[in-house]
């Protein structure tokens, strides 16, 4: 019976010993699984604020300011547009500064602005007509079409004085 006795405890013994690391590696795996929700959520959060600061980065506002002053582009008036003949439809065409030489930039402190008149102004906050809205329209100055470029922003170098 001693002998019995023995060989019981050691296997009680055993038992207590296994279930002390089954709970052990139980609470590291909690722990390992907590942290790990935790950094997903952290990366929820920072992907979302990544978001909404790419929204912000891309608003046309401050791309146009970024284009203003960065690349030194100036809103397309009517004073720098000049109209060509459109050899292959007979139709005049405007053209930022296209045909003329481009002159050496001059730095944009040193520029005078010139007065914009009202006419100016609201021909250049007009959108540009195409030839399929003016369809039942009378033609402005003959029969022409306005070419623009995004923005009505054009570089320096396009610019001719």
């Amino acid at each position: 019976m001693n002998r019995l006795s023995i060989v019981l405890l050691i296997a009680v013994l055993c038992s207590a010993l296994y279930l002390v690391h089954t709970q052990y590696e139980s609470r590291q795996l909690f722990t390992e699984l907590d942290s790990a929700r935790n950094e997903a959520h952290r990366l929820e959060v920072e992907a979302d604020r990544l978001r909404v600061e790419k929204r912000g980065q891309a608003t046309p506002l401050r791309v146009e300011a970024l284009a203003r002053d960065k690349l030194k582009m100036r809103t397309a008036t009517p004073a720098i547009t000049q109209y060509v003949a459109d050899p292959g439809e007979g139709r005049a065409t405007a053209s930022i500064a296209a045909a003329a030489p481009v002159p050496a930039p001059t730095p944009v402190s040193t520029q005078k602005p010139k007065p914009a008149t009202a006419a100016a102004t609201a021909a250049a906050s007009r959108p540009a007509a195409t030839p399929a809205s003016r369809a039942g329209a009378a033609p402005r100055g003959g029969s022409e079409r306005v070419a623009t470029t995004p923005s009505n922003l054009v570089a320096p170098r396009e610019i001719a004085r």
